[in-house]
């Protein structure tokens, strides 16, 4: 199933508890109007921003009014005495707290994935051969030591030349959006200094691999489509400039300069 990120809310309770934390506000004891109305306030605004809510989200809402309602109209028996019953927020409370410690260990499970990324491990090798006989003598005549050691200078070069040209290859994680910030700032750089058109080689890290211009390329597609850029490849495998797209008022702003020339 297909669900909607929210801004940087995975889900109805990751908003909650950003709602709790921002109002400085305890989860032992939530104050459930105040924590509702903010609730279906962020609700609304995505709902003006014509961002699609996930179900989940408004499932939480829902829960959210009841428990509100709940607590300003305590039950009232027949007789008229109000019941004393169970705080109505215990089950959200315990729901977020399981939340809270769930979101720490997976933040803490993401930083070992990360360290362990950096991480190459030695294959084990057998060493009985030298475990089982650890006195050997060795017998050798004097030509036979010096080819030895020969042997041992050629090997010795011959890694130390492969280890020049090995190179210890990390996993990068990077997102779109990252590369994205990168890039809006190359470029906005560029045209106060006063450039109408960058290359795209010119939005590229320095010393970029295949993966920075897949990236890269990537991102230049996402920024067209929401930044107000431009991008144009006059000829096969030639380069792509980028412009600022213009809009109904740049274009009328230029044609009046060159009537009034």
């Amino acid at each position: 199933m297909y669900k909607v990120r929210i801004d940087k809310f995975e889900g109805p309770f990751d908003l909650l508890v950003y709602l709790l934390e921002n109002a400085r506000m305890d989860i032992y004891d939530i104050k459930v109007a105040e924590i509702t109305e903010q609730y279906i306030a962020y609700l609304k605004e995505m709902d003006e921003l014509n961002v699609e809510v996930d179900t989940e989200f408004i499932v939480l809402a829902a829960v959210l009014i009841r428990l509100k309602s709940h607590m300003l109209l305590p039950r009232v028996t027949e007789a008229g005495e109000i019941m004393i019953e169970e705080d109505p927020r215990e089950e959200l409370k315990g729901r977020l707290l399981e939340y809270v410690r769930t979101k720490k260990i997976a933040e803490m499970l993401a930083e070992q994935e990360e360290y362990n990324l950096a991480i190459h491990e030695k294959p084990a090798e057998d060493m009985s051969e030298y475990l089982e006989n650890p006195e050997e003598i060795l017998y050798a005549t004097e030509e036979q030591m010096v080819n030895a050691f020969i042997l041992f200078l050629t090997r010795k070069k011959k890694v130390e030349e492969v280890s020049k040209r090995y190179q210890r290859v990390r996993k990068r994680k990077e997102t779109i959006e990252a590369r994205i910030e990168d890039m809006t700032l190359r470029l906005e750089e560029k045209f106060r200094m006063g450039k109408c058109k960058v290359s795209f080689t010119e939005l590229l890290p320095d010393k970029p691999d295949r993966y920075d211009v897949t990236l890269s390329f990537m991102s230049l597609l996402s920024m067209i489509r929401n930044q107000g850029y431009d991008a144009e490849q006059k000829e096969n495998f030639g380069e792509i400039t980028v412009t600022r797209k213009l809009t109904a008022d740049s274009d009328s702003g230029a044609g009046k300069e060159q009537a009034d020339v």
